[in-house]
């Protein structure tokens, strides 16, 4: 059966489109899982717990640094005072599960986003899809790359701060397993959703919630979000707020831009049509 045109679908049509765009991504993460789940020894011996040796490409560049200003680091430690346990009989068994569909929703992530924009862009002008033919190769360049922001950036800050803080010689340091797949985890997606800021800004300033002049406003305010959001995904010393904050204000900065560019392309548009009815 031909698809019906976007102009001659109901609401319950459009729901209808969109839980199949959504089984679609939802099958997509389940195959991706599968083959995560199937290579399990490369993605927790070398991913997860990579950035728990200090062999980690981090710790090294980061030790040399400290070495070439002269300062003492636990990033050159031989190892971390920590080791990793599991406290449950399905432990293991779940870290492996959640940690495949996960990586799963990684690996599909541009596939979803293509159901993401199959599903808007039969709404949109066909100016408008022309001009945004990038988007999905954006989106999961910019998706990529805050996830490995996160991975080689906020996660080996996180371990090594929360690692090696210790308030006495008594305590010993045994995590579980499910709190470090969990900081490992939360760090690399949450700096993968944060670095789709510049899209999250440009539909926003698409239907007109935002413009360039309130992004200018509240600026100062955007500051102090940035900083709190780097205080909740990284450890609580100010070196490593500052470095996850730089990354956030320069996108929040991108952002800007691109929403002007839209307001621009908006404001040509309205002249055009205005000329043609003339």
């Amino acid at each position: 059966m031909a698809k019906k045109n976007v102009n001659e679908m109901s609401f319950l049509d459009h729901l209808e489109d969109l839980r199949w765009h959504l089984i679609r991504s939802t099958f997509a993460i389940l195959i991706c899982g599968t083959v995560a789940f199937i290579f399990s020894d490369f993605i927790f011996n070398t991913i997860i717990f990579g950035p728990k040796k200090m062999d980690f490409p981090t710790y090294k560049w980061l030790c040399s640094m400290s070495q070439y200003i002269g300062i003492e680091t636990t990033f050159c430690l031989d190892e971390f005072p920590f080791r990793i346990q599991n406290r449950t009989m399905a432990g293991q068994f779940s870290a492996h599960i959640w940690t495949s569909i996960f990586a799963g929703l990684v690996i599909a992530f541009p596939y979803i986003i293509f159901q993401f924009w199959q599903f808007l862009s039969p709404g949109l002008h066909a100016s408008e899809r022309k001009h945004s033919r990038g988007f999905i190769f954006i989106s999961s360049f910019l998706f990529f790359l805050g996830v490995l922001f996160g991975y080689y950036i906020v996660t080996p800050l996180s371990i090594n701060f929360l690692g090696t803080y210790s308030v006495s010689s008594e305590i010993s340091n045994e995590i579980d397993i499910s709190s470090y797949i969990s900081l490992v985890r939360s760090s690399a997606l949450a700096s993968g959703i944060i670095f789709e800021l510049p899209i999250i800004i440009y539909f926003l300033t698409k239907i007109g919630l935002v413009t360039p002049q309130i992004l200018k406003k509240y600026r100062k305010f955007a500051l102090v979000i940035v900083l709190i959001v780097s205080a909740i995904i990284t450890p609580p010393d100010i070196a490593s707020q500052i470095i996850v904050a730089i990354p956030i204000l320069i996108l929040y900065q991108v952002s800007i831009y691109i929403s002007r560019i839209v307001v621009r392309n908006q404001a040509r548009n309205a002249k055009k049509n205005e000329k043609k009815h003339v």
